[in-house]
């Protein structure tokens, strides 16, 4: 009787040879998840969709953590307002609310991509999504910066 043989774990043979292999493990390389090299343009969509999401999950958790200050109490308050109205603060707001915007649209985006149909007008609302979340990241900087 012959030992059973033990199926081979895939990326075996890319592990054993030398040479520039990034990633030799099996499934994607860990920075894959957002990496844009090599892909069309609704996997950079995918890429940006997932960074502006982290990016606003993050915004979401800083906020609750700066409405528990008006716990501390008022003093604590007005010392960080004056750090919020400080115009590098409110350019940082004006780039969350195209990040939010991008977020949105592209999120339209991929669900009419997904349900079938607008796959022929992919690359089409993928750029409509990047010119609505430039504008609307410049008309918010200008406006939150007192320009307008």
């Amino acid at each position: 009787m012959s030992e059973p043989t033990t199926p081979e774990l895939p990326g075996t043979v890319e592990r054993a040879n030398p040479g520039p292999v990034h990633h030799k493990g099996p499934g994607p390389a860990m920075s894959g998840w957002i990496a844009p090299r090599g892909r069309g343009h609704g996997g950079r969509g995918l890429a940006l969709h997932r960074v502006t999401g982290l990016l606003v999950v993050i915004y979401l958790y800083l906020h609750l953590g700066v409405l528990s200050m008006l716990l501390v109490g008022r003093s604590a308050w007005g010392s960080f307002l004056s750090l919020v109205t400080a115009k590098s603060f409110l350019a940082l707001e004006a780039v969350l609310i195209g990040a939010v915007l991008f977020h949105a649209v592209n999120g339209i985006r991929v669900a009419l991509v997904g349900s079938g149909i607008a796959v022929t007008r992919e690359r089409l609302l993928f750029w409509a999504a990047c010119a609505l979340a430039t504008a609307g990241t410049i008309f918010a900087g200008l406006h939150i910066l007192g320009a307008l």
